[in-house]
């Protein structure tokens, strides 16, 4: 069967990783996103976070881990934590099909022929609406880390890419995911892959 890759990106708090989890579902395949981080944890000896302690004493959960995705260390660190992360994007678009969350995959798999970008945005206020809901978060908080992660994507994209993580000469497929919800967005996202790969 012929391997492809699909890759999303998302703005906070459009439920990009639950529609890429139920998306790997329905298509079969694996979708990686946070197992990057530890991989890169591990080649590099380094720790997953290395978020202040301040900031980690302000969640309980790994929203922090979106904010910062590559930690807070210096730009040498980051630099290497980024090829590091580059190598294991790459190998897992040449061993197998699958779906990869954020870290400039797109940029990353560029020249990858069988490669399916995805961006997932929604209103500002539907996000704020998930963020509150069904992640949970306190409403000051919401409106904070909307602003924020989206921020420190940017910066990131920017930095290693040369181009906006919005940028759609970059993206194959946006769509907002308020329109049809988590299993919604997955399962057009199913028929759109189906139909690019020719997959039975």
């Amino acid at each position: 069967m012929q391997k492809y890759c699909v890759t999303i990106n998302r703005q906070f708090g459009s439920l990009g990783r639950p529609i890429a989890r139920e998306l790997s579902t329905i298509l079969g395949v694996e979708y990686y996103d946070r197992d990057i981080v530890e991989t890169t944890s591990q080649k590099l000896n380094l720790p997953v976070s290395t978020i202040s302690d301040h900031e980690e004493t302000s969640y309980t959960s790994n929203f922090l881990n979106m904010l910062f995705p590559l930690g807070d260390s210096s730009l040498d660190k980051q630099n290497k934590i980024f090829d590091t992360q580059r190598k294991i994007i790459s190998n897992l678009a040449d061993k197998e099909s699958c779906i990869i969350v954020g870290r400039c995959s797109d940029f990353i798999l560029k020249d990858y022929k069988d490669c399916l970008n995805v961006f997932i945005y929604a209103p500002r206020e539907a996000r704020f609406n998930n963020c509150v809901n069904i992640l949970k978060m306190d409403p000051g908080e919401a409106v904070r880390m909307i602003a924020e992660v989206d921020k420190a994507r940017e910066n990131y994209y920017r930095h290693y890419a040369g181009y906006s993580f919005e940028d759609i000469e970059h993206k194959h497929i946006m769509i907002d995911s308020s329109l049809f919800g988590v299993k919604g967005t997955a399962e057009i996202l199913y028929k759109i892959i189906r139909k690019k790969f020719k997959l039975s």
